[in-house]
């Protein structure tokens, strides 16, 4: 079945980001629709799927990462990323997409894992 996911490593500690609240958004024109608000567990991924069955749908999203809140609870009192927004296109119906962040106070990085 395809699917949307994600997980976060901090790569500045080498470990999963437990507690980033995520914010899920489709692209309608200029405006963002919200679909879902979820957190990260403490492997640093989702409990379920951002999106898969009938509400997988082809078309521009957009994922949020607050992740503010977890420098801050990680004793980083300024972090340069407050929060990371990353879009993307699911161009594929049945495709399976995975978008790890790997995140630091100072940068990010993301892809189209498997």
């Amino acid at each position: 079945m395809a699917k949307l996911t994600t997980h976060i490593l901090d790569t500045s500690t080498g470990t999963p980001a437990n507690g980033v609240k995520i914010n899920l958004y489709r692209k309608e024109g200029q405006n963002s629709v919200f679909i879902k608000t979820t957190e990260t567990n403490s492997d640093g991924r989702c409990d379920e799927a951002l999106l898969s069955g009938k509400d997988f749908i082809v078309g521009c999203y957009e994922l949020e990462f607050a992740v503010d809140e977890y420098f801050k609870a990680n004793s980083v009192d300024s972090p340069f990323l407050r929060d990371v927004v990353v879009r993307f296109y699911i161009t594929e119906r049945d495709g399976n997409y995975h978008v790890p962040l790997l995140i630091s106070p100072f940068s990010y990085s993301t892809y189209r894992g498997s």
